[in-house]
């Protein structure tokens, strides 16, 4: 991951000057760069550097940015010193980088931060390192993060290697402690729109996780939501509202959205049909 604090403001402009013919534009844009943000002390900075903090068009301006630095440069340069397969997958400011050979890994790790030094940007040194990560190789052992799941090596049914992925711990741990929060903030709304609004909770979180292979994890997160959720409708008054049985007849009434998969995988006979 890497820190768009530092962007360099000239190398921002050239690099978008290189797709936009258009001199307005890139003022408009140089403009945006300098606009000043609101300090906890209420007093306006103007940053030197970095792309504007909660500004719509930062995001497509890091994106724009490290295109150039790291997407460009890892096809045209990086894999052609390898001596195997390398892939690189980005999205926003998360990347993951996989290699053949370890020699190949070891050699991009080592000139990684000095390429994007070069742009005064920083890599994550929480969140950057090196792993073996193969069928062959510690299978089940390894492990890492990203975007919000966790992938490992294990078995599938019939003992076969299978990449397997969940919603990463952490990630899970902090929905359900936003779920208690929300769960305690709306305990007070008439049922219809309470259950309206959790429904519409549990399909963003679908949206999310709702990934080939991590049905146990969504059905784990719903069943402590639904729980969660019990606790805090039966603190409505003194004396409970809702059984176990009431509870579940009244999530039945309301049509309580389903953990489900929302993006599997095409069979070959679909992918052939399409």
């Amino acid at each position: 991951m890497c820190s768009f604090d530092t962007i360099d403001h000239a190398w921002m402009v050239r690099m978008l000057a290189e797709r936009i013919d258009d001199g307005a534009l890139l003022r408009l844009i140089q403009k945006w760069l300098k606009a000043g943000g609101l300090d906890t002390d209420g007093q306006v900075l103007h940053p030197v550097t970095g792309t504007p903090q909660g500004g719509t068009v930062s995001p497509v301006l890091a994106n724009v940015f490290l295109h150039d630095v790291l997407d460009v440069w890892f096809e045209k340069v990086v894999k052609r010193h390898c001596r195997g397969e390398a892939c690189l997958i980005r999205y926003a400011d998360d990347f993951v980088c996989a290699f053949e050979h370890q020699a190949d890994a070891e050699r991009f790790y080592n000139v990684l931060g000095r390429r994007l030094e070069k742009f005064r940007l920083e890599l994550s040194g929480a969140k950057t390192r090196l792993i073996p990560f193969s069928r062959h190789h510690l299978a089940g052992k390894t492990s890492f993060e990203f975007l919000g799941c966790e992938f490992r090596w294990g078995k599938d049914r019939q003992g076969k290697d299978h990449l397997t992925r969940r919603t990463a711990r952490k990630k899970l741990r902090s929905a359900l402690t936003r779920f208690t929060a929300w769960g305690k903030e709306h305990r007070h709304l008439r049922l219809p729109g309470l259950f309206q609004r959790l429904n519409a909770k549990l399909r963003g979180s679908d949206n999310d996780y709702g990934v080939h292979g991590n049905a146990a994890s969504l059905q784990e997160f719903f069943n402590k939501a639904i729980r969660i959720l019990l606790k805090w409708l039966n603190r409505r008054s003194q004396r409970h509202s809702y059984t176990w049985q009431g509870y579940t007849a009244v999530l039945e009434r309301f049509k309580v959205t389903r953990p489900r998969i929302v993006g599997r995988p095409k069979t070959r006979q679909a992918a052939l049909k399409a």
